[in-house]
This record gives C-alpha cells, structure tokens and sequence, in this order.
C-alpha cells in the first residue's frame, strides 16, 4: 500500500489544519479515501428524501447538497493538484462555495445519482494521486493566495469529506 506523508506546515493554508488534522497520521490517505467513500454511502444511502433534501436548520446545507459540495471540493482539489503536479506557476483563484452549492441542484437530483457521482470523483482522484511520486507530492504552488502542495491538496480532500461527514452526523443524524 502507497503511503503519503502527511504536509507540513507551511504547504497549505492556515485553516486547512482543521481538514488535514482529522486524517490519521499513518500515511495510508489513499486506503482512507477508499473506506471513507463506503462509509458515507453506508450512512447516508438509506434515508428518505425528506431527510436527505431537508436542512436541519434554516440557511444550512441539505444533505444532498453537502454530498454534491464534496464531489465539487474534490474535483477542484484534485485540479489544483494536477497542475501543481506538472511545474504549472500559475497562480490559481479560490472558488465560491456557497455559490457552487446553490447553483447545484442537488435537491432535485436523487441520492443514488449522487452517491454514483461521488463514486467517480474519488475513484479518479484515487487514480490521479496514485500516480504520484514522492517527488511531485512534494510540489506546490499558489492556489487562493496560499501556497498549496500536491500531498496537500490530497490531505485536505481526505479531510474535507470528513469534516462534513462529521456534520451529518451531528447536524443531521444524532437523534437517530
């Protein structure tokens, strides 16, 4: 099994701390992605709509909607990764959350499409950071005005989807 050490300080943003720090430190990233996507199927995959398209407070995400801001925080990640990965310099701008997970119609679309979406991205990304060496995790570059290393980009995929697998569970799922 492929290990990846985690960044150090300095390769990512400040705030991606609280992303990176929920990824175990044994290296093995690429296994956790892989489990972690079975377990969010497992978690989410047996709710009823109402639950999935339903936010559990006004103003905050649906499930469906939090799913599909994974896929997209994922796509962009590994994007940054990509050209990071080939010596590209340029310097590449952040993104809109909030405006990508309204934009998204997630609510309209059902969990099984969803959770097939989630399934390529990571399946992909797997792919891509699988074909990295040690030598080009290494890189890095500018990404929204901070530097932002290929391993990193990785971490914080990991660490994102938990972060958010987190709030489900708590948010969403803690009466049950």
């Amino acid at each position: 099994m492929k290990q990846i050490q985690k960044p150090a300080e300095g390769e990512y943003a400040p705030y991606a701390i609280m992303y990176i720090g929920l990824v175990p430190d044994d290296g093995l990233v690429l296994e956790h992605l892989r489990e972690n996507l079975q377990m969010v199927k497992d978690l989410v995959g047996f709710l009823p709509d109402e639950k999935l398209s339903s936010p559990c407070a006004p103003g905050e995400w649906t499930i469906k909607e939090i799913l599909v801001h994974v896929s997209d925080t994922e796509r962009i990640f590994a994007y940054r990764a990509l050209r990071f990965a080939r010596n590209d310099t340029t310097e590449l701008a952040g993104y809109e959350q909030d405006a990508h997970v309204a934009a998204s119609g997630a609510n309209a679309r059902n969990i099984e499409d969803i959770l097939a979406e989630l399934t390529a991205v990571r399946m992909a990304s797997i792919a891509l950071f699988n074909a990295f060496d040690e030598e080009v995790m290494k890189r890095s570059g500018v990404s929204n005005k901070h530097n932002l290393s290929v391993r990193s980009a990785l971490y914080q995929i990991a660490g994102h989807e938990l972060h958010h697998v987190n709030s489900i569970r708590e948010n969403y799922l803690a009466e049950e």
